[in-house]
């Protein structure tokens, strides 16, 4: 209504109704009447999460139905006046023009507000012809003038906002969460909420879905943390994603890079801590992606090595939605590169044996192989801090006593630390955080790092593998 109006309306003593949408969510309202005309009322107090009570001697074959699956409340008798007070609102959908009166009464005697259905004149808030998108709710009201008129408009605005509408109302419910959960100056964010609510956006996720189709999948490797280390590749599709679902050890820095409007999820699994099993994450990821989403699985390292991602590429599989894996530096090359220590060398290892140490006590498929040769390079992912079970498992398999070892912490991140010592004395290194690993070989003579200049007070005669007397191929390649 435009100032003139109101202004004119004002003059004329006809105040306009006061159009608004009210939670009724489990709040108490009475209909009066369960027949063809109360039916209706009843579905959209349900529909609105209303603790619905029903008063009638009769019931529609539906009516009946919701208050044998509990659904309602059904009081199988005529209307009382001690029905009214602890209603929050009443609708009158009797057959009795005169009843539907005496409710309507009633009702503003205690005051409480009562809609008396086919009677404008006693009625207190009328029922709008509604479209429905979701979240997004349009009404139409003429004041009980005309509900024809009402439900033509209806129709000509279903026509007009299709059921598309519904999941894009809820992202942008997501995206304007995101925020005004972040930092940003209010101009800026009232502009972004502006563009992200345009037509122009609307018409560019519309193309979206449409080339999109149900969606598609990127299992993303973030590398060790350092966001320089990201492929372009990854980059790209952080960048255009509408859902990231992070590993729990994915840095922050990382994270800093998702715009905005991106929803991000933290389903990390963390050893010891309750948090999404694996079917929860395949579930979600095709969930999304149904929807005709972008959806990132980031993953720290590569997402093909000790990542899970064969499942992940299962459940995408059967679920029939497309996906591209998108590779990482893993965390050995990672953790080498920081710490120089070549993972191959043409003297000293010609093999290179990656393990984890989840199954350092283990037997069956995947367990370590019983025999180790002695020119590999070993590398084992999550070692954790059971030293002397891995230095038994390793022993075991051939190993000497005297091979080098390091154990590398954080890489990549802030807090990196690098910790040398023998196989024979690794029961005593230091526990270094989550997430490290441990290189063992010949090539770990070649390490160089900062905290390897103090070693952590350990003696050096046992830990300062850089003075050791070096293998007679190891003089030679220098």
């Amino acid at each position: 209504m435009s100032k003139n109006e109101e202004q004119n309306a004002m003059r004329d003593g006809a105040p306009s109704l006061f159009p608004m949408f009210l939670k009724l969510e489990g709040r108490s309202c009475l209909v009066v009447g369960a027949g063809s005309v109360g039916e209706p009322k009843i579905r959209s107090l349900l529909q609105s999460g209303a603790k619905v009570r029903v008063v009638a001697p009769r019931a529609s074959a539906a009516v009946a139905e919701w208050a044998e699956s509990g659904a309602i409340s059904w009081q199988a008798r005529d209307f009382e006046l001690t029905d009214l007070p602890d209603a929050f609102l009443v609708i009158a959908a009797t057959s009795s023009r005169d009843l539907n009166e005496i409710i309507f009464r009633e009702a503003h005697r205690v005051g409480i507000l009562c809609n008396s259905v086919d009677d404008p004149e006693r009625c207190d808030f009328f029922y709008p012809a509604v479209v429905r998108r979701g979240d997004l709710q349009i009404a139409i009201s003429t004041a009980g003038h005309s509900p024809a008129l009402a439900q033509r408009l209806r129709r000509e605005l279903e026509a007009q906002y299709g059921p598309e509408y519904s999941e894009w109302v809820a992202g942008l419910g997501a995206k304007r969460q995101r925020l005004f959960a972040g930092e940003m100056d209010p101009e800026e964010r009232r502009q972004k909420l502006h563009e992200l609510a345009s037509a122009e956006s609307f018409a560019s996720a519309s193309a979206q879905r449409e080339s999109a189709g149900k969606g598609k999948v990127f299992l993303v490797g973030a590398g060790p943390g350092d966001p320089e280390l990201l492929s372009v590749k990854a980059l790209r599709a952080l960048e255009s994603a509408d859902i990231v679902l992070h590993d729990e050890l994915v840095s922050a820095a990382i994270l800093a890079l998702i715009p905005h409007t991106s929803q991000i999820r933290n389903v990390g699994k963390r050893c010891g801590q309750k948090g999404p099993n694996q079917e929860d994450i395949n579930a979600l990821m095709v969930e999304h992606a149904a929807l005709g989403q972008r959806v990132v699985r980031l993953k720290i390292g590569d997402p093909m090595i000790y990542g899970r991602v064969g499942e992940e590429i299962e459940a995408l599989r059967e679920a029939n939605i497309e996906f591209e894996v998108v590779p990482g530096i893993t965390a050995a090359v990672a953790a080498a590169s920081a710490v120089q220590i070549p993972l191959t060398h043409r003297h000293l290892s010609s093999t290179l044996i990656v393990l984890t140490g989840h199954q350092a006590e283990t037997g069956g498929p995947g367990a370590w192989p019983e025999q180790l040769p002695v020119n590999a390079t070993v590398v084992i992912y999550m070692p954790g801090h059971h030293y002397e079970a891995t230095t038994r498992r390793l022993l075991a398999a051939g190993l000497p006593r005297e091979m080098p070892c390091a154990i590398i912490s954080r890489t990549g991140c802030d807090g990196e630390q690098v910790f040398c010592t023998s196989l024979e004395a690794l029961p005593e290194a230091l526990r270094l955080p989550a997430p490290a690993v441990l290189v063992v070989g010949e090539v770990v003579r070649f390490a160089s790092h900062a905290s390897l200049r103090e070693q952590f007070a350990w003696p050096a005669e046992r830990h300062e593998l850089i003075s050791l007397p070096a293998h007679s191929a190891f003089e030679e390649s220098k």
